[in-house]
């Protein structure tokens, strides 16, 4: 007793202290694994390099929309056509140039420009000799008709019969008589006098008399009438009557010299008849030539109205270039504004030159403002900017991953998203006020290519960005969101161009009742509404800008289909239509793979309208997911000829599962070279996923249990399709109606009971083979797509009566009694069979 109890006590001191077996923790502490950190994180984000490129390739695009947005500046809110209600007062002081005060400082500083006219006096050299030629010819007539009609005409001797009543009244206003044979004679005799051998003397006298009387004329020059009421005189002159007025200067140059020898001289001072007046030049100078007697005055200046050319050119590109060193030489006339000026009263409506006080205004705060702000004002709007990315990309993550981990889609989307930025701002400002455009039309290419919740999400974003960026207003923003919701909504399909057209309608229809609507509630009466035809003109503006961004995406769904890998209704419906080239060569070459191909297309579209899935896209895939079997017909059972013996016979496993995996990859091939959509060719590569060839496996590990140094023959993995497993829930479906199509024709009695054991059987198989674990089909939706098929097939292996066959004597019935089975033989045939095994290869 003593000893047991010493060695109790001892092997309670050795555990104590060590010295004997302990329990040990360790499992239960390395069960618990410690939480992962950010920096774990961060470092195994850092591993990824896929990840971090696009998530490179995001922060890059987030840039760029900030670029796009021209974030370094504040918005500038205000369009032409807007009525503010509170009106808008100056937010700073600040000085602007008065266009208005400057063009009329401009206009009249041109106004003292005197228009350049060149002087060539050399047209009136021959005057002097003409007039002496004229004195001769009426100092040797004695009466009228002896005159020329030149010189009749000259001195204003025509007879009344003969010549109009302006020029006898301007011959009555010359000479002052009122008979021509008496302004006649008193010309004759004052050129001749009491002696008609004095005659010639007299001539020459008054001839060079008229040479000296005539110089101011050569130094001022004539001009002529005709030039003066031209449109290009007129213009510089800015005179509304058609003749220059008499205090318009002129400045008269030699022909050939500058404008600095010039003189300047009133239009009037160069007008012959205003030369002629009394007060004129001319009409002073008649006294210093005593020649010239008062007589012979009217006669005189009659004939040199008649004959004297007009002296002086107009130098138009002189003139011009006169004017425009006058207008650059006067400075802008500015005008001061102080904080808290009206700019533009309340409820008044902004025309263009309110809108040009309202951007000089924004220029004058928008100077001052430093690099550094704008650089932190860029951080701000970069910041939101991310915030909005944040919750986006929390959406495609979770719900639409395909777009973040292709690199296609992923650079479609992000340049859709700041290309439509970049335009619709662009597009904002007067006159064009065209924003609608890309963003409606963006939000309907997403809703086409992707779904219709993505697309929402992507309109709430770009609407929110655009107001911010733009005008900043809440109700600008509440049209813009609405009307994109709305033409979002039946855009659940895409079944033809008219779908599109309708949309564009329904969004058209939004935006001009959101607008209006808006500024029912901010008024006080709908009489104020209806009066207001610029608001009205504006929404109906906006509404037909709806409708050309629909028809602008109608017109280029060719094109989005091809960018975004999409495929609509139309080109579906185009796909199914059994004379595609496709189609016609798996009729010719895999009669059986077609028929088999039809039946799976019929059973799989019923399968995914049950679970609300795409249902013409699964027939359309159907009819092609098995066109890589016409290279190779006679290796797949169903084009074999009956009685004949199978190629697989001559062949080792391995090389038949080559062969009849082989025809996924020739499948896609055709696809590609007869250009069918992705979404077609996904069907092709993702209807087997990566399952088993169990037949041949089957064969091969039998044939390695006879040869152990085979072992590696019959790997599990060489047996397998490549794959990829499903990866929507189209192509699942397609999976599931594939396999069940196939095996049910291997049942020599396929009762409906048999056909479910067999439907569930395989979608059991494929669900533990984790076939649907990368698509997002649910149980639920799995147990639909069971019952639609054992359905399905049920009605195309439904049983049939048996008829008894005629017997030869008709001692049983009369020859006319129809053949009818019997009760008996009715039950006999509903009665269950016994179970068959079933294999599928």
């Amino acid at each position: 007793m003593v000893e047991s109890r010493a060695a109790f006590w001892l092997l309670l001191l050795m555990v104590m202290f060590g010295f004997g077996s302990k329990r040990s923790r360790v499992s239960r502490s390395v069960a618990r694994r410690a939480p992962e950190t950010l920096l774990c994180k961060l470092r195994n984000l850092k591993d990824d390099q896929g990840l971090v490129s696009r998530l490179g390739l995001t922060l890059l695009a987030l840039i760029l929309l900030t670029i796009v947005l021209q974030s370094w500046r504040a918005p500038f809110p205000y369009r032409e056509g807007d009525s503010p209600a509170h009106g808008i007062a100056a937010k700073i002081s600040f000085e602007r140039v008065d266009p208005a005060e400057t063009r009329r400082a401009r206009d009249r500083a041109e106004q003292q420009v005197p228009l350049i006219f060149r002087n060539d006096s050399t047209i009136l050299d021959p005057l002097p000799q003409e007039l002496k030629s004229a004195l001769g010819e009426i100092a040797q007539a004695t009466q009228i008709s002896e005159l020329s009609p030149q010189t009749q005409h000259d001195f204003g001797l025509i007879p009344a019969s003969a010549s109009g009543d302006a020029q006898q009244q301007l011959a009555r206003e010359r000479f002052g008589a009122s008979d021509v044979e008496e302004r006649f004679t008193v010309l004759r005799e004052t050129v001749v006098g009491p002696d008609m051998t004095m005659a010639q003397g007299r001539i020459v006298e008054m001839v060079d008399d008229f040479t000296k009387f005539i110089s101011p004329l050569r130094q001022l020059g004539v001009i002529d009438v005709d030039d003066i009421r031209r449109q290009r005189i007129e213009s510089r002159a800015a005179i509304a009557n058609p003749a220059i007025d008499a205090d318009r200067y002129l400045l008269i140059t030699p022909e050939g010299g500058s404008t600095e020898e010039g003189q300047r001289v009133l239009v009037s001072q160069v007008r012959l008849e205003q030369q002629l007046n009394e007060a004129g030049a001319l009409g002073k100078a008649w006294l210093s030539y005593p020649s010239l007697k008062t007589e012979i005055r009217p006669a005189l200046s009659h004939w040199l109205m008649a004959r004297v050319q007009p002296t002086l050119r107009y130098d138009q590109s002189a003139t011009k270039a006169a004017v425009a060193a006058a207008r650059d030489s006067i400075p802008n006339v500015l005008q001061a504004y102080i904080v808290g000026d009206l700019l533009v009263r309340p409820g008044e409506r902004i025309d263009e030159e309110a809108l040009t006080l309202l951007w000089d205004e924004y220029a004058a705060a928008e100077a001052p403002i430093t690099w550094q702000s704008r650089l932190g004002r860029m951080l701000i709007v970069f910041t939101m900017v991310l915030v909005l990315a944040g919750l986006n990309g929390f959406y495609i993550v979770a719900n639409e991953p395909r777009l973040f981990r292709e690199w296609n889609h992923l650079v479609v989307f992000l340049g859709a998203v700041v290309l439509t930025a970049f335009f619709a701002r662009l597009l904002s400002f007067d006159p064009m006020r065209a924003e609608m455009i890309p963003i409606l039309a963006a939000v309907l290419l997403l809703s086409i290519a992707y779904n219709r919740v993505f697309a929402a999400v992507t309109a709430f974003s770009l609407c929110l960005i655009f107001t911010l960026s733009t005008s900043t207003r809440f109700d600008h923003f509440i049209v813009l969101l609405s009307t994109c919701t709305l033409a979002i909504i039946p855009l659940d399909r895409v079944a033809s161009r008219t779908t599109l057209v309708k949309v564009s309608f329904i969004s058209a229809i939004t935006y001009f009742v959101m607008s209006l609507g808006i500024y029912v509630i901010e008024s006080q009466s709908l009489a104020e509404v209806f009066a207001n035809t610029s608001l009205i003109s504006s929404s109906a503006k906006g509404a037909l800008l709806c409708l050309i961004a629909g028809y602008l995406v109608a017109g280029t769904l060719p094109f989005i289909e091809s960018t975004f890998g999409v495929v609509t209704d139309m080109s579906l419906l185009e796909l199914s239509d059994p004379s595609h080239p496709l189609l016609q060569e798996l009729v010719r070459l895999a009669p059986g793979t077609y028929n088999h191909s039809v039946a799976v297309a019929s059973i799989a579209e019923t399968a995914a309208e049950r679970i609300g899935g795409n249902d013409l896209l699964v027939r359309v895939g159907a009819y092609f997911h098995d066109i890589g079997k016409m290279l190779k017909p006679n290796y797949f059972v169903e084009n074999m000829q009956a009685g004949t013996e199978s190629p697989h016979e001559h062949l080792n496993p391995a090389m038949s599962t080559l062969i009849i995996i082989g025809h996924v990859k020739d499948g896609v091939d055709l696809a590609e070279q007869y250009r069918l959509p992705r979404a077609i060719i996904d069907f092709i590569e993702q209807h087997h996923g990566t399952t088993l060839v169990e037949y041949f496996y089957r064969e091969a590990t039998k044939m390695v249990e006879c040869s152990p140094d085979h072992r590696t023959d019959a790997e599990e993995s060489s047996f397998r399709y490549p794959g990829p497993k499903p990866q929507t829930k189209e192509a699942g479906v397609l999976m599931i109606v594939d396999a069940c199509e196939s095996a049910c024709r291997t049942l020599t009695e396929p009762t409906p009971k048999r056909i479910e054991s067999l439907v569930r059987s395989i979608v059991m198989r494929r669900m533990t083979d984790g076939q649907f674990d990368e698509c997002d089909l649910k149980m639920k939706e799995l147990h639909q797509i069971e019952e639609s098929v054992v359905k399905s097939l049920i009605g195309i292996y439904h049983g049939r009566i048996r008829y008894p066959e005629a017997r030869e004597s008709k001692e049983s019935r009369p020859a006319n009694a129809p053949a009818t089975a019997t009760p008996a033989a009715t039950e006999k045939q509903s009665e269950p069979q016994p179970a068959e095994e079933v294999r599928s290869a």
